[in-house]
């Protein structure tokens, strides 16, 4: 018996099929008929507290790494 894990490479056939689904998934978005819930932002020097808050699962929805030293002090506070 033979366990694999699929990849994208197993759903995407070519980069036109690639650039296709992106793009339908960023106008799904834009038309709010997929709702993205960021409930964290993190300045990148906060990744090592992003990863961690993640691995304790102190977080729901979507976290953001913000490579932008404006984004320092602005993580959100996410629900224990």
């Amino acid at each position: 018996m033979t366990l694999i894990r699929p990849s994208l490479g197993d759903f995407i056939a070519d980069r036109s099929e690639l650039l296709q689904r992106a793009a339908d998934v960023f106008e799904w978005v834009r038309s709010k008929a997929l709702e993205v819930t960021v409930t964290g932002r993190y300045a990148l020097s906060e990744a090592a507290q992003a990863h961690s808050d993640l691995e304790a699962r102190r977080t729901t929805g979507k976290l953001l790494v913000i490579p932008d030293a404006a984004a320092v002090g602005r993580r959100e506070e996410t629900q224990s």
